[in-house]
């Protein structure tokens, strides 16, 4: 199994810059992360910085979020948020930049809450937009764009996998953008009341990425009661073959024994 470890939730004992080395010594061989600056154009120093965090651990980064806003205060993307929508475009090269250099192809773009005081009708015409310009950004260095459904953020309006599939649909008809996929998090999903199972059946073979955590709790695998391992199992018979996202809340110490109890059972 070709595991990714998102080092923005796990890890989280370490400085941000220690946890690919954390990662790679725990057996992985690739990471993932969320913006990991606190503004959409960092300086070139601190995105070298990242990058050499990166390429000295000896990981691959597999997935980067655009700037997502505050993320514990709340905030959940800046794509359809009007006020923001500037600071999104002048993320796009900044993203590019970082997957070009490090051979990351996918990156998420969180669609963000609903603002009071704006339409959703005006929210969604911008996040079919920034959407369109973001696919444009990465396209040129082979990128997908993934927009998921999110859990536990009462305005985020994505909450179903057809919820984000409909945006996804408006952005290529607008623009003719096709390498805006969903990403499939069977947690979020699943808090959400999504029919998973369906989801999978229905569209394996065009998810854009996979991540994973257990209910209740967003704990790691095993830890709740969902079926992550046949959720996976059947998403790769019908054609996902790309990374899956470690995406839960679980301390340093105990973040990966289930990976080590997998892989002394085979």
């Amino acid at each position: 199994m070709t595991y990714t470890v998102n080092c923005s939730i796990l890890l989280t004992e370490l400085p941000l810059l220690e946890r690919p080395a954390a990662a790679k010594a725990a057996g992985f061989d690739a990471v993932e992360f969320w913006w990991p600056f606190e503004i959409s154009v960092p300086t070139d120093a601190q995105v070298t910085e990242f990058e050499n965090a990166i390429k000295d651990a000896g990981v691959q980064l597999t997935g980067l979020n655009f700037n997502a806003g505050n993320m514990p205060g709340g905030d959940r993307g800046l794509v359809s948020w009007p006020a923001r929508s500037a600071e999104f475009l002048d993320n796009i090269d900044v993203v590019a930049g970082i997957g070009e250099r490090l051979g990351c192809k996918a990156f998420n773009a969180l669609y963000g809450n609903r603002i009071d005081g704006e339409s959703a009708e005006k929210q969604d015409a911008i996040g079919a937009e920034n959407l369109a310009a973001a696919a444009a950004g990465v396209a040129r260095i082979g990128g997908t764009v993934l927009l998921e459904p999110v859990s536990g953020a009462p305005k985020y309006p994505l909450l179903t996998a057809e919820d984000a599939l409909k945006v996804i649909a408006r952005v290529k008809a607008e623009s003719g953008a096709t390498n805006v996929k969903l990403l499939a998090d069977f947690y979020h999903l699943a808090v959400n009341g999504d029919d998973v199972e369906s989801v999978i059946q229905n569209h394996a073979k065009d998810f854009g990425h996979i991540q994973i955590a257990d209910n209740p709790g967003r704990g790691a695998p095993g830890t709740g009661e969902l079926p992550l391992g046949e959720w996976i199992a059947r998403s790769r018979e019908l054609g996902y073959d790309g990374y899956i996202g470690l995406e839960y809340k679980e301390p340093a110490e105990t973040a990966f024994a289930w990976a080590i109890r997998e892989r002394a059972a085979r």
